[in-house]
Parts: structure tokens; C-alpha cells; sequence
């Protein structure tokens, strides 16, 4: 185990910087609209997906992002493939697409945190930081001389986001949390599948790991309302995530369902406990949605289906009536759907304002107008893959946009740039550090 880190070589702590200033939107050096996050300084030592996704959104709003990434190996997602990027010439580049995904707008610098001069490096980059972002388990830091205590004592104006499983209280504190884990234990799953007595049925994770993505989206949230804070204070503090936190926070109607009754809400599959009919139907050729929120909507669809009777019935006159009697109402409503098409549903019901929609692969998503339109897709400029596809931020900013600078670094690919320019080392310091394996 490598000796805890001196700290009588660090300089001292950082002075304001430029970010802590309220100021108005204003011209960039090249003319075009600063951006929102534009002097902020992010340290980024976190990995896999909730961490690099937070850090991801200060980057695209124009934080500077220094990804510190382990000499060698780098972050874990590197490795996660395939599927990897193909290269200019369709050949395996073994840029994996997971790690594209959460890592643009970064600087990648790599460190040997393990040695005393790694820590000491990292220790000397936080204190010329506006913000450290990490995800190691609770106290896994604290040997290192990284962790927030002792940040916090040598820049007190640092914002330090720690991201966990389980938080940094709490029985569970110590135990290393995954997004699949949580959506079990934090009851995502419980609401999520079909019904136990249907063909399928039984717990299910949703397709992405969307409890890591939520953390990184709050830890986003919050780190910009600590450095809204710092203006008035002049203190950093400590940020305290935890996957589990957030996936109970996200259960949002489920959760009060629970709360105002006492009873567990189960799965139904595509259905919605509240509304009805809100889920999927069969069509001649697939399957469509149906979200139909009020009984405005449904006597139409009724109209257009060629069944106005239907809204009269005093069972189905009514959400609430259409609620509990759901199992008399889905079968009829599954019998008529199949008649046309899902393209002739979709065309002839929103003519009608009646909310309904296809269920898309991704294909079909990124060929979409109105995907299209917005941009959702763009290219970026990468050095292993020649351009790089990703998916743009929903983010839209009037006065200050988010700017796509850098495509997600390959390992290492500003250390020495990142050092020199924040740190001031030289040619010779550089070398000594790569000769000893620091960096």
C-alpha cells in the first residue's frame, strides 16, 4: 500500500477564479457566445457511467474537464466492447461505444494514483480546481490524501462531488452499488415488467442503466447549485450522491402511490396505474401506443375507431371508470387496433389530437424528422476513428450554447498539455514523472 502523500509541496491554495464572478453572457476570444460554464474547472476522478455523465454536462456547458484516468487501462468503459467504433476503414478501432457515450468535452490525463507523487499531482490539479468529481467507495480516498476533508483544508472554495451506491451515511455506506442493483433494491423493478400471471412476466431492469444516468443528471444539478452557493459564501462543501437516493427520488408517482395507500403499486407492463387506456396495442403490422389522458380523447378515438358507443358505456365513460374496469376495456380495445396499421393509427388519430405514437428501434429513431431537426445526431472530429457519431445534449441554451470542443480523448491524450499549462511543469519535469511510471 503506497504511503499517504506529503503535502508540504503543494502550492497554495488557488485564487478565485474566474468563474466565481456573477457576470452576463458575453463574447468568447473568437467572437462567439461564452459559454454558461466558461472558466469552471472540473476534476473528474470518477469512471463508468454516473460520474462521466455528470461531468459530461458541466463540459458540454463549457467546463474545462480534466479526466484523470489510470496510466495503462484508463477508465473501465474503454474496455467495455463491443460494440467498438469502426475506423475511416471499417476496421475494429477498439474505441468502445460505451465509453463515447459520457466522455466528450474532456481532457484525458493519466495518473498513478497509487504512488505519493501521483496523489501529489492530482492534490496540486484540485487545488487549481473549481470542482473534483469522484466515485470510489466511501473513505477509499482518505489514505490517498484526496478525500474531502482534506481537499476541502487546502482549498476550502472546492466543490467536491462524491458519488456512491449508498451515500456517505447509512448502514449500507460501505458496500459497492451498481445501477442494476439498485433498480432492484430501490423497487424500480418491482413496477417494471409484466404481471406475474402473464406469459413473461416478472421483474425487469429498464434498457439502459438509468439509475446511473439520473445520479449523474442531479449530480450535474447540484454541483452548479454549490458553485451558485460559493458566490456568497467563498466556501466549497461537500456534495453527497447516492444511486440509491436518486432511484427512490425518481419513483416519483409510484412512490406517493405508495405513500398515500400503504400498498405496494405493481407491474403492469406498458400500462399506467393512473390512466387508462395508456400502453401499448397490437396493430395489423407491429404495435402502437396509445396515451390517451382524458375522456375528451377517448370518445374521438372511439369515433375514429368506428365504436362511439364505447365512451357512452357507463363502465368506460370516464378515467376513473376506465380504471377499474381496465380488464373488460383492454381486450376490446386490443380486437379493434389490429385492423389497420400502425402507420394508418398514427396518421388517422392525430388528425383527431389523439396522443398515440409507433414504437421505434433506433434506427427508425435517428432517421425521424424530428430527430433530424433537432440535431440529435452529430460527428465529431476523433483521431482513432477518423469522425465519431454521438448523441447531442438536449440542452438549449439561447444566449449560451452548449459547445461540442473536444470528442471523448483517447487515454492519456493531454497529459502533458493539462500539466504543463495548469501546472507549469516543464519538458524535464514531464519526463521524470513518465520515467517513474507517475504519469
Amino acid at each position: 500500500m503506497a504511503q499517504p502523500p506529503d503535502t508540504a509541496a503543494s502550492p497554495p491554495n488557488a485564487q478565485p477564479r474566474p468563474g466565481d464572478a456573477p457576470a452576463a453572457p458575453h463574447a468568447a476570444q473568437d467572437g462567439g457566445p461564452r459559454a454558461a460554464l466558461a472558466g469552471i474547472r472540473v476534476l473528474d476522478l470518477s469512471r463508468v457511467l454516473a460520474g462521466p455523465w455528470a461531468t459530461q454536462i458541466l463540459g458540454d456547458l463549457g467546463a474545462d474537464v480534466i479526466k484523470i484516468e489510470r496510466p495503462g487501462s484508463g477508465d473501465d468503459t474503454r474496455g467495455w466492447g463491443p460494440p467498438w467504433m469502426p475506423d475511416e476503414h471499417g476496421q475494429d478501432s477498439r474505441v468502445a461505444a460505451y465509453y463515447l457515450c459520457a466522455n466528450r468535452n474532456k481532457r484525458s490525463v493519466t495518473v498513478d494514483m497509487a504512488s505519493p507523487e501521483g496523489q501529489a499531482l492530482i492534490r496540486r490539479l484540485a487545488l487549481e480546481s473549481d470542482v473534483l468529481v469522484e466515485n470510489f467507495k466511501v473513505g477509499g480516498l482518505a489514505r490517498y490524501g484526496l478525500d474531502y476533508d482534506s481537499l476541502h483544508a487546502l482549498n476550502p472554495r472546492l466543490v467536491y462531488c462524491s458519488i456512491t451506491g449508498f451515500g456517505q451515511t447509512g448502514p449500507y455506506a460501505e458496500r459497492a452499488g451498481y445501477d442494476f442493483l439498485v433498480q432492484g433494491l430501490g423497487g424500480l423493478m418491482s413496477i417494471t415488467g409484466r404481471p406475474d400471471d402473464e406469459p413473461g412476466g416478472g421483474p425487469m431492469k429498464v434498457g439502459v442503466a438509468l439509475t446511473d444516468i439520473l445520479t449523474g443528471l442531479y449530480a450535474a444539478n447540484a454541483i452548479q447549485a454549490a458553485l451558485a452557493a460559493r458566490r456568497h459564501t467563498g466556501q466549497g462543501q461537500h456534495v453527497d450522491m447516492a444511486l440509491l437516493d436518486v432511484q427512490l427520488a425518481c419513483l416519483a408517482n409510484q412512490a406517493m402511490n405508495y405513500l398515500a395507500t400503504g400498498h405496494s403499486p405493481q407491474r403492469l407492463g406498458n400500462a399506467h396505474p393512473s390512466i387508462v387506456p395508456y400502453q401499448d396495442f397490437p396493430t395489423a403490422d407491429g404495435h402502437m401506443i396509445l396515451a390517451i389522458g382524458n375522456d375528451g380523447q377517448f370518445a374521438r378515438f372511439c369515433q375514429e375507431a368506428g365504436q362511439p358507443d364505447l365512451a357512452q358505456d357507463a363502465r368506460f365513460a370516464s378515467n376513473r371508470a376506465r380504471v377499474e374496469n381496465r380488464a373488460a376495456l383492454i381486450p376490446i380495445l386490443r380486437h379493434i387496433t389490429t385492423a389497420r396499421t400502425t402507420a394508418q393509427w398514427v396518421q388517422a388519430l392525430e388528425s383527431r389530437a389523439v396522443p398515440c405514437g409507433p414504437i421505434n428501434t433506433l434506427e427508425q429513431v435517428f432517421a425521424d424528422p424530428q430527430v433530424r431537426a433537432r440535431g440529435l445526431k452529430i460527428d465529431l472530429p476523433h483521431p482513432q476513428v477518423g469522425r465519431a457519431p454521438l448523441v447531442a445534449s438536449p440542452i438549449r441554451l439561447s444566449d449560451t450554447p452548449v459547445d461540442y470542443r473536444l470528442p471523448p480523448p483517447g487515454l492519456g491524450d493531454h497529459t502533458d498539455e493539462v500539466l504543463s499549462q495548469v501546472l507549469g511543469l516543464d519538458d524535464q519535469a514531464l519526463a521524470a514523472l513518465r520515467d517513474s511510471g507517475t504519469i
